[in-house]
């Protein structure tokens, strides 16, 4: 169970095809030999990232093997671990359902769910939709009491739709949330589980189903999935590992074990390749409007739009802002390094970490991703996040070709 809570707590951490010519990208060897030193400095089995800039794939690379140990070179194709980068697109989807009319930024749990959960605190059933997205319901981070509902043998004897409306039953009619002192922010992947089945409720539809038909599919990332980016009983993908109490290194492919549970879905479990994750970045730069139409270039505007300023950080990490804000799936902060605050996102299931970089003022967006976890991954990824707004941002020496 230690294991479990470790590996729910990293998780909080902080087009067509056609549009983006993934053949074609200016690469003069730096980005690649720079992968490769991070990768080699803190000793992580794979580490990929690529940068876009108006419509297109600038540069990309990967370097390292698929396991730690392993023989098998990581191929630019490979599927890395999102997270909770996936918690964008579940407010994108949920802001689809707004546009169609289906459901508002002030609907509640109450409105949507409560006929079904007639036991729901009061309280708990006033809780928005606006509110679950931007992490400022009152209702906390993973406890113990969430963990048990995620990792019940319950979720054995129902649909995972069923189950997930179970969850929140069982919760919101013995809780109510709490807003904290100073900020309201509280990040909370079960709002995010309780925003997918308010989803699912007005749409008459699975959230794994519309995550695929309504975001994988339109933007042509073919590489996109759900759950453990590997194929079961293959080693055809980046897989993550696991970091178990004593240090020692695990990897871990396939299985229960290899993400966190199903029911968590729109929390973070989402799965693709660097190019494809770029090309979701990029769409988010373009603010929707090179296509294709997911939502109205005005409500990716509104997605984008801070709903809450995130309580101050005693002792950031180097390049860490002590503060910055929440939309509705993304962060924003200012860098030492850019000259305003930027959309970001960082996302892990404790055995993989990706994060993403979003300025859309220039029309840029940055990923990287590495399969494995903890301080070591953290700190790669970070710098290398850096070094590519530095390179390919709008004050880099590098031209864009």
């Amino acid at each position: 169970m230690r294991a479990v809570v470790t590996s729910l707590a990293l998780i909080v951490a902080f087009a067509a095809t056609f549009l983006f010519p993934l053949s074609s990208f200016a690469d003069d060897g730096a980005l690649t030999s720079q992968l490769e030193n991070l990768r080699a400095k803190y000793t992580l089995p794979s580490l990929a990232a690529a940068v876009t800039k108006g419509g297109r794939i600038v540069a990309k690379g990967v370097t390292g093997k698929r396991m730690l140990g392993g023989d098998t070179e990581t191929k630019i194709d490979d599927r890395f671990h999102l997270g909770s980068d996936t918690k964008a697109m579940t407010a994108t989807i949920a802001a689809m359902m707004v546009e169609d009319g289906k459901l508002s930024w002030t609907s509640t749990i109450g409105d949507v769910l409560g006929a079904d959960m007639p036991g729901l605190t009061p309280a708990f059933s006033r809780i928005t939709l606006e509110q679950l997205l931007s992490h400022s319901s009152g209702i906390p981070t993973d406890d113990e009491e969430m963990i048990k509902l995620y990792f019940s043998d319950k979720s054995y004897d129902y649909s995972l739709h069923d189950y997930r409306r179970r969850i929140i039953a069982e919760w919101g009619s013995k809780n109510a949330p709490k807003i904290p002192e100073g900020s309201p922010f509280q990040y909370a992947n079960f709002g995010y589980v309780i925003a997918g089945a308010m989803i699912e409720e007005v749409s008459g539809e699975a959230w794994e189903s519309l995550i695929t038909t309504r975001i994988f599919e339109p933007l042509g990332l073919t590489t996109a999935g759900l759950g453990p980016q590997a194929t079961f009983g293959r080693y055809d993908a980046a897989i993550g590992h696991r970091i178990d109490d004593d240090g020692k290194i695990i990897p871990m492919p396939w299985g229960p074990a290899a993400d966190v549970p199903t029911v968590m879905g729109p929390a973070g479990n989402a799965h693709m390749s660097i190019s494809d994750f770029a090309i979701w970045a990029d769409w988010n730069a373009g603010v929707g409007r090179r296509g294709p139409a997911l939502v109205k270039p005005e409500t990716v505007e509104r997605l984008h739009t801070a709903i809450v300023t995130t309580p101050e950080i005693k002792n950031p990490k180097p390049g860490t802002p002590k503060t910055g804000q929440y939309a509705l799936g993304w962060g924003l902060a200012k860098m030492d390094w850019t000259s305003r605050p930027v959309l970001t996102h960082n996302g892990s299931n404790s055995l993989n970490l990706a994060t993403i970089l979003v300025d859309s003022d220039h029309d840029i967006g940055i990923v990287v991703t590495t399969n494995f976890p903890g301080e070591k991954a953290d700190a790669a990824v970070r710098e290398m996040v850096e070094w590519l707004y530095r390179r390919y941002g709008p004050n880099g020496q590098t031209p864009i070709q």
